[in-house]
């Protein structure tokens, strides 16, 4: 299983990259491989404002639906609408073209309460 180094994580199974203060987000392979087939992804619409820790979209796979939880508080700049028509690309490449939304931070502090990628595997117990 795959822990970029350069991510951030929360205990909800989403990850954050943060760069030049836009944070692109999406869910972990972790994640990802514990729903299955992903069927469905209800996302935000640009000019949303999002809260660290509350649910912004959805996910469906033939197992379950899960909320989305926000790594950040912010405003959504970007949705990846390619997940929107072809869901099932979240479970191929979820660290790439699988993200779910870009979100111009609010407070770039909040990236400190996040886990680094040893803190997540140690986590999820791999």
């Amino acid at each position: 299983m795959n822990f970029p180094t350069n991510l951030k994580y929360t205990k909800d199974h989403e990850w954050i990259l943060v760069e030049g203060g836009v944070g692109t987000v999406g869910i972990t392979e972790f994640a990802q491989s514990e729903l299955g087939d992903i069927v469905y992804v209800e996302l935000p619409s640009m000019g949303k404002t999002v809260e660290q820790g509350k649910s912004f979209g959805t996910i469906e796979a033939v197992k379950a639906v899960s909320d989305l939880f926000s790594p950040v508080s912010g405003e959504v700049v970007q949705v990846n609408k390619a997940v929107q028509d072809q869901p099932e690309t979240v479970n191929k490449d979820p660290y790439g073209a699988g993200w779910l939304v870009k979100v111009k931070l609010s407070n770039a502090a909040q990236i400190s309460a996040l886990m680094d990628a040893a803190a997540y595997q140690a986590l999820i117990g791999k």
